[in-house]
């Protein structure tokens, strides 16, 4: 079945050009030109991917954002004419995915929807759900490392590994976004948040500090790989 994706862009000749280039890689595609039919039609048919413009008659796209983020886990790529800093990071805290700056190769939006749809089905895939007398437990599994995100719980080859409250989220951030190359400064932001005190050393340390209790050579390691002159991509 294919991925259908919801487009919300007010401007009528980039709305029919995304329309166009989308269906014409296979998605489903339903397009709405106003922050309130974009709730409406969200409600309606619950999409696999959400492209949503900032500047939007009715309710803008961080307010969107920001409810749907509420009602659904649904990637959103936000659509931004203008590059300032400040654009970015509300629209990253009130649960954007990801962003593309206005104006934007059609070959660029077309690889961003593919690595955020093919993160969320490896997502999907991962999460197993195991029942225990009348819990419920969600876990993401990657060979002999589980992290149950029901207990808040890690385990190596079957031993519970002791982590921190922060080098925990960080492994959650790790394995929902496994084999996508992380800057450290989107995981900085995202992981300790915009207005986190710090710089991307932080992201470092902890990363070491992951790899001494997952890594079974900390020195050379195949979990969280460094990416030259990028971040870091998990492999699982």
């Amino acid at each position: 079945m294919a991925e259908f994706i919801l487009v919300v862009e007010d401007e009528p000749a980039l709305q029919e050009t995304l329309v166009y280039n989308l269906q014409k890689q296979g998605y489903e595609v339903e397009a709405v030109g106003d922050g309130r039919l974009a709730l409406a039609a969200a409600r309606a048919r619950p999409p696999d991917l959400i492209l949503l413009d900032v500047m939007l008659p009715g309710l803008d796209g961080f307010e969107v954002c920001k409810i749907l983020r509420k009602e659904m886990n649904v990637p959103i790529l936000m659509l931004t004419a203008r590059d300032d800093e400040i654009d970015r990071v509300v629209g990253l805290e009130v649960g954007a995915d990801d962003y593309l700056t206005k104006p934007f190769s059609m070959r660029e939006l077309l690889a961003r929807v593919k690595a955020q749809l093919r993160r969320t089905e490896l997502v999907r895939q991962e999460l197993q759900k195991t029942r225990t007398g009348e819990t419920v437990h969600e876990r993401l599994s990657f060979g002999d490392l589980t992290i149950d995100l029901t207990r808040h719980e890690v385990t190596l080859a079957g031993e519970i590994i002791p982590l921190k409250p922060q080098e925990y989220e960080l492994l959650v951030f790790f394995a929902e976004h496994k084999g996508q190359m992380l800057s450290r400064e989107f995981i900085l932001e995202r992981v300790w948040g915009w207005d986190y005190i710090g710089d991307s050393r932080t992201v470092d340390v902890h990363v070491r500090w992951l790899r001494q209790k997952i890594e079974a050579d900390p020195a050379h390691p195949r979990r969280i790989v460094t990416v030259r002159g990028g971040g870091y991509r998990f492999e699982g």
